[in-house]
């Protein structure tokens, strides 16, 4: 069996080129949804579709990971990245966008096993830094992934990447296929029901758990209405399009590769999990409800840099919780629960937000995504303090 270090870089670049993919549709599609006639709250459901088959699919392949292993759901969703990319790259219409996005949801359902993957091969002293390295191969596909598709689409159009982001999940199926070994013992494989929801409600209820569970969900809404309402904020007030808009995730991207690829672990070690969550979400309800007041760009990229900066300490903090809580026969389970949970607020945000930016108004969006990131962050201070990770 390869050594943690072997497998922690067959993992680092199997999300990697599985985020790039991602990433290089989320600078197209606002504007893409737009050309096709969506407002808001069309825009808002190409998002929320996307995470809401992420939230059924979550549900599911945390469980059956922790049944099969991870291997076999990893590739899967592979595949279905794959469909999902060529599907938009033929889209015309906006059902087909529609469907597409449908497709990319299901298999976008892996982030809870690439998350057990790494709780399999830590020890809860490094899970949290195993967290983190797996956030940075998040923000550099971030990083890359809207560069390449703003770029694309400004040259080529709105189909070209799409079909860049199929040919790499294709090259991540076929290298994840001979390099990626199984991490799950077969001694910790547990046989529960697959479609039994009923551990999102405990999760809910858990003494410990409860108040991170709801920060993951209520964090996940916010951030995601902003999502939808910023491309279309900017677009009218600045002029952006495609290649604006990619260089704006990019900056989030660099963001969260530097923070979470090395500052996050030093950090970490000093104040432990509990107090980098709360200032992760303060952080960002700051960063979010204070967009509409903003005049420049430049202003605009420095909150940017706040917002990025904040998510990326919230996300493998409040992650490396949970699995540190989690009972090591159900990490899977958990991490499904909590990621299941941020996909649906990932599904009901952007409807929500994006209907309030149509119907009231763009700072009406961006205010209550941050006084809903205010309730998250509040929500974790409920939290047991926890202990600084050993130097």
């Amino acid at each position: 069996m390869p050594g943690t270090r072997y497998r922690f870089a067959i993992l680092f670049f199997t999300v990697l080129i599985d985020l790039i993919g991602f990433g290089i549709i989320i600078p197209i599609l606002p504007y893409y949804a737009q050309r096709l006639g969506a407002g808001g709250l069309g825009v808002g459901l190409l998002f929320g579709i996307y995470s809401g088959m992420q939230f059924l699919s979550t549900a599911l392949l945390g469980r059956l990971s922790d049944r099969v292993g991870r291997r076999p759901i990893l590739l899967t969703t592979i595949v279905l990245n794959v469909g999902g990319c060529l599907l938009f790259a033929a889209s015309h219409t906006y059902v087909l966008l529609f469907l597409a996005r449908v497709v990319s949801g299901l298999g976008g359902g892996n982030v809870s096993v690439a998350q057990a993957y790494v709780a399999d091969i830590t020890t809860p002293a490094e899970r949290s830094r195993g967290m983190g390295i797996i956030g940075a191969a998040f923000g550099i596909g971030f990083v890359l992934g809207p560069a390449i598709g703003g770029f694309a689409a400004h040259a080529y159009g709105p189909t070209a990447p799409a079909l860049v982001a199929a040919g790499l999940s294709f090259l991540n199926l076929v290298s994840a296929y001979f390099v990626l070994p199984e991490s799950l013992h077969t001694d910790l494989r547990a046989t529960r029901p697959l479609f039994d929801l009923s551990h999102l409600g405990r999760a809910l209820r858990h003494e410990t758990l409860a108040p991170l569970m709801w920060a993951w969900f209520l964090a996940a809404f916010a951030f995601a209405g902003y999502t939808v309402a910023l491309p279309l904020w900017t677009g009218a007030k600045f002029g952006w399009r495609e290649r604006e808009l990619g260089w704006f995730f990019t900056l989030i991207g660099a963001t969260a590769a530097i923070v979470q690829g090395g500052l996050f672990g030093r950090i970490a070690k000093r104040t432990g999990d509990r107090r980098l969550v709360i200032a992760g979400g303060f952080g960002m309800a700051a960063a979010i409800a204070v967009v509409p007041a903003l005049r420049t760009v430049p202003v605009l990229y420095a909150f940017t840099i706040l917002l990025a900066f904040s998510n990326s300490i919230f996300v493998p903090a409040a992650t490396g919780l949970v699995s540190i809580l989690a009972d090591p026969t159900e990490q899977g389970t958990v991490l499904g629960a909590a990621q299941a949970l941020s996909a649906l607020g990932r599904l009901l945000g952007p409807i929500v937000l994006g209907q309030l930016f149509d119907v009231v108004s763009p700072a009406a969006a961006f205010v209550a995504a941050g006084l809903i990131m205010v309730v998250a962050a509040t929500a974790t201070i409920k939290l047991p303090e926890d202990h600084p990770h050993p130097v």
